[in-house]
């Protein structure tokens, strides 16, 4: 993907996010100059959390097609989890395009609340994971949606209109896209971990790979490691 349609990318869901009524934090807005000079001081914890903006295409450079555009507003640590005190908690916006694919996968450790924030339908389609690890097509799907219980048939689709939400266990696969409009979706769960933590039916990766066409508005979390040493 290239630089330039990230920075736009980015520019338009600002402004989707604005216009729902969510103010994201200060630091949504600050340019790489400005991470970079603040590096030492209060942005590390940002880069260390990896807090802020990802753009992803899965590797496949088919972002309209198969995308998703992220912001992480905040995140604890795995040493949070291993005391069993601190921030054990994340929190996510994302966005999806009307009938652009966030591809099936599911997590080992993660559990979360997917909440239709605004917009279009989210439709989420679900299957129960094997003994495994993998996709069980024979077993139905068990999962509370605002805490009431929903069965679903193995890859039946859950629409979730603009305040509902669903809770995803470890064991439950899942794709999701959004109908009828783009979606802000919030997502609340435990501690976030996306370079290991994602587990894809098919071979794609979780970030995209950048070209450098244009200098960079706002750094991707994926930019981290190489603009803030």
């Amino acid at each position: 993907m290239k630089r330039s349609r990230v920075n736009d990318i980015i520019a338009r869901a600002s402004d989707f996010i604005a216009s729902c009524g969510f103010v994201l934090p200060p630091f949504a807005g600050w340019t790489p100059e400005d991470m970079r000079a603040r590096v030492a001081t209060d942005a590390a914890p940002i880069r260390d959390a990896r807090l802020g903006w990802d753009v992803t295409d899965y590797g496949a450079g088919r972002f309209d097609e198969m995308g998703l555009v992220l912001f992480t507003l905040r995140n604890g640590s795995a040493l949070n989890v291993a005391k069993g005190a601190g921030m054990l908690y994340a929190e996510k916006l994302l966005i999806s395009e009307d009938r652009q694919l966030s591809p099936m996968h599911r997590h080992e450790r993660k559990t979360e609340d997917i909440i239709n924030r605004g917009g279009g339908t989210l439709v989420i389609e679900l299957f129960t994971r094997s003994e495994d690890g993998g996709i069980d097509e024979a077993a139905g799907v068990v999962l509370r949606c605002d805490a009431v219980e929903r069965r679903l048939p193995p890859g039946g689709l859950l629409a979730l209109a603009p305040g509902e939400s669903v809770t995803l266990e470890p064991w439950h696969w899942h794709a999701f896209w959004a109908e009828g409009g783009r979606v802000l979706i919030g997502e609340v769960s435990n501690v976030n971990d996306d370079l290991t933590d994602n587990i894809f039916r098919d071979p794609i990766g979780r970030f995209s790979d950048i070209e450098e066409d244009t200098g960079s508005q706002r750094l991707l979390v994926s930019d981290y490691d190489r603009w803030l040493e």
